[in-house]
């Protein structure tokens, strides 16, 4: 099995590929985990991760100044069907759209946009933002594959002041709550995202990347 990180200039690279690195040696099956700028790299690996942190457009010009990169992402995860994994801001790049720093489109494999948090609290106030630390995850869809061995209030890492907005319900893996209901986790056929940081968020995140590694997605043809 080839793991492809791909590298769009800003993410917890090293963190990510310890992860999966530990995984991958914990669960004893034979597999290389790469990070890297090359599409033909990624074309070539049976899973695909995209990690990111910072703002969205930064982000999205990254993976653009990457040649071939978003063209062999389609092909592979919506053509080929390869499980792919966004972390972070990873994740929102999956939306339809991001509204920091003015409006950037995203891959569009999910629904909704990445909007500004205005969390509020019991009284009304205003909550901190960024929303960073830890806070425990409710599972929409607890028999994903994914979410396998994750307990209902189970606790991952945030760091983040933009969300996903208007999203598909039937999308919606898992959410948490941060002055309302904030999307946690979001995924459809071979594709899932976490708002969270997988790498810090400990044997939580762990056993999510695990369960990525074994995952096989039904896929309609």
């Amino acid at each position: 099995m080839r793991i492809a990180i791909i590298d769009p200039g800003s993410g917890n690279l090293a963190s990510v590929l310890r992860a999966l690195e530990r995984v991958v040696a914990e669960s004893g099956r034979p597999a290389q985990v790469a990070v890297t700028t090359e599409a033909a790299e990624v074309r070539a690996a049976d899973r695909i991760v995209l990690p990111g942190q910072g703002a969205f457009a930064a982000c999205r010009r990254g993976l653009d100044a990457l040649p071939g990169m978003v063209d062999a992402l389609q092909d592979s995860v919506l053509g080929a069907k390869k499980p792919f994994l966004g972390i972070c801001v990873g994740m929102q790049l999956m939306a339809e759209r991001g509204l920091e720093h003015g409006t950037t489109p995203g891959l569009g494999w999910i629904a909704g946009e990445i909007a500004p948090m205005d969390p509020r609290g019991p009284d009304g106030s205003a909550l901190p933002l960024p929303q960073m630390g830890w806070n425990g995850l409710d599972l929409a869809q607890p028999s994903h594959p994914l979410l396998a061995g994750v307990s209902p209030g189970a606790h991952a890492y945030f760091v983040h002041s933009y969300a996903l907005s208007g999203g598909d319900p039937a999308q919606l893996l898992a959410s948490t709550g941060y002055g309302g209901p904030v999307a946690a986790i979001v995924g459809r056929d071979n594709l899932a995202g976490t708002q969270f940081h997988v790498e810090k968020s400990s044997l939580v995140g762990l056993r999510i990347l695990a369960n990525f590694l074994s995952w096989t997605p039904e896929v309609a043809a």
